[in-house]
C-alpha cells in the first residue's frame, strides 16, 4: 500500500531535481547569513525545465522553493500558474514547512483557487490562474511549489530571468531547455558580467545555473532590472501560437508573419462608414489634417475594452466588428484606425511596443513574440513619424506621452517588419512655465494669481486634471503646494490647447500666515509655487549605475509686491550652476516695491556611472537648499 501511495508522488515530482528530501532540508537555519541580509525572502530553489516536443507542443515543469522571512516576503512566493484553452495544467501542488523544515500543510490541485487572470477592463477572456491560498500564522515559513503545464504555443518559450526583484536572495536557480523538435533554437544572453553563471548551450539545448546571490537593495535612479540583471531571451525559428503556425528568425520575417497571419483580411468596414470617412476628409489636401480628422473620429466614436480570447491575445478584432460594436482593445482600435486611414489614402504602420512609464526597448537583433504588450500606429510624414495611441480618447493627435515614448518598437511596413523608435521628447521640450503675481500682506498672508503652462511630458502629467471634480482639483493643489500652509483655492480655470499640445492652469488663491512674522520683520521663501525638495538617498557604497530616463525644464517668474512700510533687509545671492546633470539658476531683482524672483531648473536625461551618483546628489542638494532660501523684509515706519 505504501509503495502504491508513494509512486504517484515520485512520478509527479521526480523530474531532474524534483525530489523531496526528508529531514530538515528546508530549515531556515540552513540559510547563510549573507543570503538573509537585507532579504524579505530567500529562493531556495527555482528550477525550470522545458521540453519542446513539436511545433505545437511544449512542456514546462517548475519546482520553486521559497522561504518567506517576514510579511513583506509573501509576494515572492509566486505559487500559481496561468492557463487558458491552450495551456493545460497537468499537475500542481504546494507543501508548506515551518521554520525548522517540518511539513505543516499540503495543498493539492483541488485546493488551489481558480480565478480570472484579467481585471474588469477586459470584456471577455479565457485567461485564468490557479494560485495557492495560504495565510501564514507565523514567520518564517517555506513553501515548496511544483507544477507541470503543457501548451500548444511554442511562440512564448519561457525566458530565464533569475533575479526579478529587490529584497530577495537566491540559493539556487536553474533553467534547462531541450528542443527535441529541432525548431531552430535561438537565444541571447544579457547582463552576465559580474555574476557567476554556469552554462552549457548547444544548437538544441540550454542549461543555466546561478547560486548564492545576495539580495539587491533598491537605489534611487538605478536602471530597470532588465538592464542590470542576467537574463536569457529564448525563441525558436519555427513556432505556433493558438492555432497559427509561424516561422521567423529576425524582425523582418516576424513582421511578415504578423502581416500575413494576423492582419490580412481584417481591414474591411461598412460602406456607411467608408462614405462617412470620405465625407469627413473631403476638401482637405494635407494628409496629416486628414489623419487628424480620422483619429478624432475614432476617439469620439469608440471606446477601449480588452479582448483576450485565444488568438485574440495577439490578433486584432476585425475592423468591421469594431465598426459594429464601437469598442475594441489596442489591437482592434489600431487596426480599425489604420483601416479608416487607408480609405483616405493615408499610409500607416501597425506597431508593437512595450508600454509603460519605464522605457523598455525591443531588442534590435533578437525577434520574439514575448516582447511587446501594446499596439500603436505610426504615420510617416516626410522626415518624421507621427504616432497615435488609438486607445486614448483624450490625447491630442500625434502626442503619445510617457506611455510609449522614446523606445524601439516593431513597425509592420508593407509585408515586413522594422525596428524604429517612437517620439523622443527632448529635455527642454518637457517644459513648465510657472508665473505668479503675489500680494504679500503685512499680516503675513498672500493673495496670488498663478499660471502654469506645460508642454511635452509635463503636459502629459498635468492635463488630466481638467477631467477631475472640483473637490479633487482643490485637493490636488493643496498637495502640490503642500509647502504653503493654510492654502485656499478661490478659483481656477483650464485651457487645453491640443493644436500646440499645451495645457494652461490659472489659479487664484489665498494663504494666511504664509510668511513668518518676527517682531517688525516678515520672512518668506520666494519659491512659493515650484519648490523642488527632492534629494536622492545617500548610499555608503553605491552598487548600481545611474539612469535619468527623462529630462525636463522648469522656468519660474514670481513677482512679489512688498507691503507698504516694508523694505528688503536680506535677500539671497543670485546663483547659477551648470554641469552634465543639468542647470540651475535663481535671480532676484528688487525695484521700488517689487521683488522679481526668476528661477530655472533643467534636469538632463542620461546614463551615468555609479561614481557620478554623489555629484548628482550634491547638485540636487544645492537645488533643494536654494529653493528653500528666504527673503527678510523689515518694517521701516508706522502709519495710522
Amino acid at each position: 500500500m505504501k509503495i502504491k501511495l508513494l509512486l504517484p508522488l515520485f512520478i509527479l515530482f521526480y523530474n531532474g531535481n524534483f525530489i523531496y528530501s526528508q529531514g530538515n532540508t528546508y530549515s531556515v537555519s540552513n540559510i547563510s547569513d549573507e543570503l538573509k541580509k537585507n532579504a524579505n525572502a530567500v529562493i531556495r530553489l527555482n528550477d525550470i525545465q522545458i521540453v519542446i516536443e513539436s511545433q505545437r507542443k511544449i512542456k514546462t515543469s517548475l519546482h520553486r522553493v521559497v522561504t518567506v522571512l517576514n510579511e513583506k516576503g509573501d509576494r515572492y512566493l509566486n505559487a500559481g500558474v496561468g492557463f487558458d484553452n491552450y495551456i493545460k495544467v497537468k499537475s500542481i501542488q504546494a507543501i508548506v514547512f515551518d521554520e525548522f523544515g517540518e511539513e505543516i500543510k499540503k495543498i493539492k490541485k483541488k485546493d488551489f483557487i481558480d480565478h480570472s487572470a484579467v481585471d474588469g477592463g477586459t470584456l471577455y477572456s479565457d485567461s485564468r490562474v490557479l494560485f495557492m491560498a495560504y495565510t501564514p500564522i507565523k514567520y518564517p515559513y517555506t513553501v515548496s511549489f511544483t507544477c507541470e503545464i503543457e501548451s500548444v504555443s511554442t511562440a512564448l518559450t519561457p525566458m530565464w530571468r533569475p533575479i526579478n526583484d529587490y529584497y530577495v536572495s537566491i540559493e539556487k536557480d536553474t533553467y534547462t531547455l531541450n528542443d527535441f523538435a529541432n525548431l531552430g533554437l535561438r537565444f541571447k544572453e544579457k547582463n552576465f558580467d559580474g555574476y557567476n553563471i554556469v552554462s552549457n548551450t548547444t544548437n538544441t539545448s540550454l542549461s543555466y545555473a546561478i547560486s548564492n546571490v545576495p539580495s539587491l537593495k533598491p537605489e534611487d535612479l538605478s536602471p530597470s532590472f532588465s538592464k542590470i540583471t542576467p537574463q536569457v531571451m529564448v525563441a525558436t525559428e519555427k513556432f505556433h501560437y493558438n492555432g497559427v503556425d509561424g516561422q521567423a528568425k529576425d524582425w523582418m520575417e516576424f513582421g511578415a508573419w504578423i502581416k500575413n497571419s494576423l492582419l490580412d483580411g481584417r481591414n474591411e468596414v461598412t460602406e456607411k462608414t467608408k462614405q462617412a470617412i470620405l465625407s469627413l476628409v473631403e476638401g482637405i489636401d494635407d494628409p496629416l489634417e486628414k489623419a487628424k480628422k480620422i483619429y478624432e473620429f475614432v476617439q469620439e466614436n469608440t471606446r477601449y475594452i480588452s479582448v483576450q480570447v485565444g488568438i485574440g491575445g495577439i490578433q486584432p478584432i476585425a475592423a468591421i466588428e469594431v465598426d459594429k460594436v464601437k469598442y475594441g482593445d489596442c489591437k482592434g482600435l489600431t487596426n480599425y484606425t489604420q483601416s479608416l486611414l487607408e480609405i483616405a489614402g493615408i499610409t500607416s504602420y501597425y506597431s508593437v511596443v512595450e508600454s509603460g512609464r519605464e522605457i523598455v526597448d525591443f531588442d534590435t537583433d533578437f525577434a520574439s513574440l514575448a516582447q511587446g504588450d501594446h499596439i500603436i500606429l505610426g504615420i510617416p510624414a516626410e522626415d518624421k513619424m507621427i504616432w497615435l495611441d488609438c486607445t486614448s480618447q483624450v490625447h491630442p493627435f500625434g502626442f503619445i506621452g510617457s506611455f510609449t515614448d522614446n523606445r524601439n518598437v516593431l513597425a509592420i511596413k508593407g509585408n515586413t517588419g522594422e525596428i524604429i523608435k517612437t517620439t523622443v521628447y527632448p529635455d527642454k521640450d518637457n517644459y513648465q512655465l510657472t508665473t505668479a503675481e503675489v500680494e504679500l500682506n503685512p499680516d503675513a498672508s498672500i493673495a496670488s494669481d498663478v499660471s502654469i503652462k506645460t508642454k511635452g511630458i509635463q503636459y502629459d502629467k498635468r492635463f488630466g486634471i481638467e477631467r477631475e471634480s472640483k473637490k479633487n482639483v482643490i485637493e490636488y493643489y493643496k498637495e502640490y503646494w503642500s509647502n504653503v500652509n493654510n492654502l485656499e483655492v478661490l478659483d481656477y480655470t483650464f485651457e487645453n490647447n491640443k493644436e500646440i499640445v499645451e495645457f494652461t492652469e490659472t489659479i487664484k488663491l489665498y494663504a494666511s500666515n504664509y510668511a513668518s512674522s518676527s517682531g517688525d520683520k516678515l520672512i518668506f521663501a520666494p519659491n512659493t509655487f515650484n519648490k523642488n525638495s527632492f534629494v536622492p538617498n545617500r548610499y555608503r557604497n553605491r552598487r548600481l549605475p545611474v539612469e535619468i530616463q527623462r529630462g525636463y525644464l522648469d522656468e519660474d517668474v514670481f513677482i512679489y509686491k512688498v507691503p507698504m512700510d516694508f523694505e528688503v533687509e536680506s535677500i539671497p545671492d543670485n546663483i547659477q550652476i551648470k554641469n552634465k546633470f543639468g542647470e540651475y539658476s535663481a535671480e532676484y531683482i528688487v525695484r521700488d516695491n517689487e521683488i522679481q524672483y526668476k528661477r530655472k531648473l533643467l534636469i538632463s536625461k542620461g546614463d551615468f556611472t555609479k561614481s557620478d551618483y554623489d555629484s548628482y546628489r550634491n547638485f540636487r542638494k544645492k537645488v533643494a537648499s536654494n529653493d528653500d532660501s528666504k527673503i527678510i523684509l523689515k518694517k521701516t515706519s508706522n502709519h495710522d
